[in-house]
């Protein structure tokens, strides 16, 4: 075995294999030099060569996101760190454990006017969860810091950063380790509902004749269905759904703004919970969130182990458990109140699907038309990631199938990083995955496919419709060169050149009928990765969506 022979590069290392940090995600660069040498002649560490820093992280991000373990991102000095923060940003919102390791210069050679040598240490303070800013020499006091680091990071699900200082020669190797680590053992505290808790809430739901549950992003899986079941069979829960919570049931709202984007004030005013439950991740839905700011329920409780966040204005009590462990605790002192909540709306959704269809059987192409029919052609048991911005909002209104897998880097919503994200996940998943996405974010992440490692059968179905058409949605836009250049991004650019450069097949579609061929095409081959790029057009799809939910009332 080689190791390097910087005693804290060796501790480092060692610490990160003895808490099951495997996936390492290096940037090639110099000061990192020690790092590199000891994970890659290490065969317990898989071990992936990114060049581009943003795209690195937000690959890593993609296999966290998967494994649901600690991915560690390892880079160089001086601005390469700084390229890190939108995926780390993403990983603190999200949930997601990221270690990120940097090498720095020694703390003697900060600030001298020499190249690289930027302040590094804290440079991610508003969103890490632990800073380990270390000494240059190994020591039981930078072990402890590492060892909390990777422990906050596996703990609090999130990111933390491990800044470590190294002198010259970085080279030199040794074929026996020169220090002997300190590992900590991992500390999980298991909570409950405390019996007074589960008496004076059960007794509040038990007085409620509406009770509005709803759902943000979960990992598939995660959340046991009986409990999911006995909910829905209460006709006083109505059960809201977005496409990231990879939950489903008959009974479940699983498009939101179909249903309450034509509501009238006297329905807004009947959907008014008087409860509202909350748990997984952010909600995609702008309306249901100016729906709950503006017709508050009396009470809001959210259901998370570690976080909550106050989203409209009137959160009253923060369970600090898993949704399992709170229903597990709370379901048996539930009582059927009686109440026509829930099949009030039921009736309304399914008003709505019939709308839905037929107004989509009359449309002319466009983003809706090109969106209702990628998603019903998507093959089964897929992993489903989508980009940002128009891409995640238009899925929102489809059906999606149950067994496939859908996420969206839903923490900070930018449209940075989720092609490379998607390709991460898909090298963690080792799933078939399919990335739905925009013109404006794959030509913003297009360093993504600069990537040795994407599978063979990664498909990329990319809606090019010249710009960013989610701000002709916007209410006050008008149409002129500030609009269209300085908010629209228009362009005329496509993905062809860049699919040749990087070894994808390449095909387009423009109308149903080239759409439908397309698809076909795609999903029959897996022998190379691929882009279909879906062209709608540009001055339509707003009016098109708008007259949509228009057609629904």
């Amino acid at each position: 075995m080689i190791y390097p022979k910087i005693p804290l590069a060796q501790s480092i290392i060692e610490i990160c294999l003895a808490k099951g940090v495997h996936d390492i995600i290096i940037s090639p660069g110099s000061r990192n030099a020690p790092l590199t040498i000891g994970f890659t002649n290490n065969p317990n560490f898989r071990c992936y060569s990114i060049a581009d820093e943003r795209c690195a992280a937000f690959f890593a991000l993609g296999i966290a996101q998967q494994t649901q373990k600690p991915v560690a991102v390892v880079c160089t000095s001086g601005s390469a760190l700084l390229n890190y923060y939108p995926a780390f940003a993403e990983a603190f919102y999200s949930q997601i454990p990221l270690v990120v390791i940097s090498a720095d210069r020694p703390h003697d050679k900060i600030d001298i006017g020499d190249g690289q040598t930027i302040r590094q240490e804290n440079v991610f303070l508003n969103h890490s969860l632990y800073n380990a800013n270390l000494l240059e020499e190994a020591s039981e006091e930078n072990d402890v810091f590492i060892n909390e680091a990777i422990n906050v990071a596996i703990a609090h699900k999130g990111p933390v950063h491990i800044n470590a200082p190294f002198e010259e020669p970085l080279y030199e190797t040794i074929n026996k380790l020169s220090v002997d680590c300190n590992v900590t053992g991992l500390f999980k505290v298991h909570r409950q509902v405390r019996v007074e808790d589960l008496i004076a809430f059960s007794t509040l739901w038990n007085h409620s004749q509406k009770i509005l549950v709803l759902i943000g992003e979960n990992f598939p899986n995660t959340i046991e269905q009986q409990w999911l079941n006995q909910l829905a069979a209460l006709p006083s829960v109505l059960i809201m759904t977005e496409t990231t919570s990879n939950l489903h049931h008959p009974s479940f709202i699983n498009n939101i703004d179909n249903l309450i984007t034509p509501f009238s004030v006297k329905e807004f005013t009947e959907l008014q919970p008087r409860i509202l439950i909350t748990f997984g991740g952010m909600i995609v839905s702008k309306r249901v969130k100016a729906f709950l700011r503006k017709y508050k329920p009396r009470h809001h409780w959210h259901i998370d182990e570690l976080r909550a966040y106050d989203t409209f204005g009137i959160l009253t009590k923060h369970f600090h458990v898993t949704p399992n462990q709170f229903f597990k605790q709370f379901l048996p002192h539930v009582k059927e109140v009686e109440s026509d909540y829930k099949a009030t709306f039921e009736a309304i959704q399914q008003s709505r699907k019939i709308k839905h269809k037929a107004y989509l059987s009359e449309l002319a192409f466009c983003d809706l038309l090109a969106f209702e029919t990628i998603l019903s052609h998507l093959p089964e048991k897929i992993q489903l990631q989508i980009s940002n911005s128009a891409a995640i909002r238009y899925a929102q209104l489809f059906a999606i199938d149950e067994s496939i897998e859908v996420f969206c880097n839903r923490g900070t919503s930018g449209i940075d990083g989720s092609t490379s994200t998607a390709i991460g996940a898909a090298v963690g998943s080792q799933k078939p995955t399919v990335l739905i996405t925009g013109d404006v974010s794959f030509l913003y992440d297009s360093n993504a496919l600069w990537n040795n490692y994407i599978p063979k059968n990664f498909k990329i179905i990319l809606v090019n419709n010249g710009g960013g058409g989610i701000f002709r949605i916007l209410p006050g836009h008008q149409e002129n060169d500030t609009f269209n250049t300085y908010f629209e991004t228009s362009h005329c650019l496509t993905a062809e050149h860049l699919a040749k450069m990087y070894r994808f097949n390449y095909t387009t579609a423009s109308d149903k009928k080239s759409l439908a061929k397309g698809l076909k095409e795609l999903f029959s081959q897996n022998e190379h990765p691929a882009i279909l790029e879906v062209f709608t057009p540009t001055r339509d799809n707003d009016k098109l969506l708008k007259q949509y939910f228009k057609e629904l009332v």
